[in-house]
């Protein structure tokens, strides 16, 4: 079921195309810092940055999906 629903909305919502497209960034940027054997100072913040907004992007488009669910249910 919310397999179905973020499917959907990523081919009907520009927003959660558009969150789903920066999560996948922060992914691949966080991937490739984790390959290194050792970070710089500059590293380790952009680490922890990138880790947070993965999250705050991440519970964005958990929002999206239940107020889709939510609307869903109501029609």
């Amino acid at each position: 079921m919310v397999e179905s629903v973020r499917e959907q909305l990523l081919a009907s919502h520009e927003e959660s195309r558009r969150l789903a497209s920066e999560h996948n960034l922060y992914s691949q940027r966080l991937h490739s810092l984790i390959e290194k054997r050792y970070l710089t100072e500059d590293e380790k913040l952009e680490e922890v940055r990138l880790k947070k907004l993965k999250l705050r992007v991440k519970d964005q488009m958990q929002m999206i999906e239940q107020e889709h669910g939510r609307e869903a249910q109501v029609a």
